[in-house]
């Protein structure tokens, strides 16, 4: 099977794995439904040296830019600051269309631009490799979230922040659509109502330890992390959806992951 009809064909698998309506925004139509984005989260687990340079120098110079010419952003570039595996980096990249994600590398490689940007870091030999591994995964929209949200600029920069990123693990696909219909219908609205502040929310396609959602949240500091948390905590509408039969974390969610970060200089989150 040649490459492109092999990203066609993933991408068909990824709409009708998402439904009716992902499969109209996988074939890339202009409906309303069809506003709600796919992303591709990357992440580098590097080895303390020269490979944070690298790696930072290659999103910067290479990739970010690469991107931008193809329409996609803004891309969130961060460092993990707490939790497993330090250093590593994450990379948001949003688009409209899943196949353009499932064929990003391609695309990126037929880019003279990107290719002489990305020079020692795509080409880095076996022993001074750019990084130690990498990851990619697939993620849709949630449609009670259906596009990145971006922190605010203040005089055309963006404000000093920091990034929660929590990935939450289902025992069961029953379990973990139940879960996405929990945010969906009500728990999306009472993380604004009490001021949590949401980048994205998605379903994970195609990934590891599936069935599984990650979302991002984005605060000026932990002060502020701490205060939205527990008002989020103490809200009597999410300690009501929360103990609902058949929503209850012991039914629904068998593992949590959650990961502070920093964004990087070149990020545009």
């Amino acid at each position: 099977m040649e490459r492109r009809e092999f990203v066609k064909t993933v991408a068909a698998g990824v709409g009708a794995a998402f439904g009716a309506e992902g499969m109209t925004m996988a074939q890339g139509t202009t409906t309303a439904q069809a506003r709600q984005e796919f992303y591709q989260l990357r992440k580098y687990e590097l080895r303390n040296g020269p490979q944070t340079a690298l790696t930072q120098g290659y999103l910067e110079r290479a990739l970010i830019p690469a991107l931008g010419r193809m329409g996609m952003g803004p891309v969130g570039a961060f460092k993990l600051d707490i939790g497993p595996q330090t250093p590593t980096y994450y990379v948001l990249i949003p688009a409209t269309d899943a196949a353009a994600l499932v064929g990003l590398d391609a695309r990126l490689g037929a880019d003279a631009e990107y290719v002489k940007a990305a020079s020692g870091f795509r080409d880095a030999p076996a022993a001074a490799p750019a990084f130690e591994r990498s990851e990619r995964s697939l993620l849709a929209a949630f449609s009670g979230w259906p596009k990145l949200v971006a922190p605010k600029t203040v005089d055309g920069k963006l404000p000093k922040r920091i990034f929660q990123l929590r990935t939450y693990e289902s025992p069961s696909q029953v379990a973990h659509a139940r879960k996405v219909a929990m945010f969906n219908e009500a728990e999306i609205a009472i993380f604004t109502r009490v001021g949590l502040s949401p980048v994205f929310f998605g379903d994970t396609l195609i990934g590891t330890r599936m069935p599984s959602l990650t979302y991002m949240l984005t605060f000026a500091d932990t002060a502020e992390l701490t205060a939205k948390w527990a008002a989020f905590s103490a809200d009597a509408a999410w300690k009501e959806l929360s103990k609902r039969p058949g929503n209850t974390d012991a039914e629904i969610v068998s593992n949590i992951s959650n990961l502070y970060l920093s964004p990087l200089g070149c990020s545009q989150v």
